[in-house]
């Protein structure tokens, strides 16, 4: 006779995830950081709307999403502190949140002003690029700097990511100044569906106007702002006491 065939035994209940389990590991602090992260996702989408509608109240209520996305980071750190409860999850995410808050829609905003020709591309990218490795660098090497006994940093390498507040500040006094966005009435010539958008970004249109390199490669001078703020934020040699 042949031997009857052993059933596979099903992994017990017990040792199977609990469901939302990754949620149910969260810290207050946790759902404080995605605050900030909300922030910065609110800020791209309005940006992306106004561009859509060319209406300035989305523009200005992406503008307002940044420092409030500020406050979230600012108060996070607080409540890990004052809950004693720190973890590996919460230091990455406040590294993801800032870099959609303060690494990402800052470039948009900017592109949303104005700074779209080719040279202008370059340097946003740049900045993304700065605010991202500056974050990489932070999390591989917090472990071995100094801190004091509660484990808090001395100082940072490079600016904070969050000080890109300064660039938002700067594009949102622009705006209400009517440096940039002036698409009231614009001559509208038969070059599109797009003709509208275009025009609206002519060198009389863009804060600082615009340098030509060479014909066909032109920039504005007002980017260079994001240049100086992604240099400063990689830099090794700029160190800044931790408030």
């Amino acid at each position: 006779m042949e031997e009857p065939k052993k059933l596979k035994r099903r992994p017990s209940d017990s040792k199977l995830p609990h469901r939302f389990s990754m949620v149910r590991s969260f810290q207050l602090a946790d759902f404080v950081t995605l605050g900030n992260g909300v922030c910065g996702c609110l800020s791209l989408m309005f940006a992306m709307k106004a561009l859509l509608t060319q209406n300035t109240d989305f523009l200005f209520s992406s503008f307002w999403c940044i420092p409030a996305g500020v406050f979230f980071d600012f108060l996070d750190g607080r409540v890990a502190r004052w809950r004693n409860a720190t973890s590996l999850l919460g230091q990455e995410l406040d590294s993801l949140a800032d870099f959609c808050s303060f690494g990402i829609a800052p470039a948009v905003l900017g592109f949303a002003c104005g700074f779209q020709k080719m040279l202008d591309l370059v340097v946003l990218t740049y900045f993304v690029c700065c605010g991202l490795a500056r974050l990489a660098r932070f999390n591989a090497t917090v472990a071995s700097m100094p801190s004091d006994q509660n484990g808090k940093v001395k100082y940072f390498e490079g600016t904070p990511i969050p000080t890109t507040l300064v660039i938002v500040a700067v594009l949102a006094y622009g705006v209400y100044n009517g440096k940039f966005w002036r698409f009231a009435n614009p001559v509208y010539k038969d070059e599109g569906p797009f003709a509208l958008f275009s025009q609206a970004f002519t060198p009389d249109y863009v804060w600082g106007g615009e340098i030509t390199i060479f014909p066909g490669y032109e920039f504005h001078p007002m980017v260079l702002m994001y240049a100086l703020s992604g240099t400063l934020m990689i830099s090794r040699r700029l160190r800044i006491p931790k408030p």
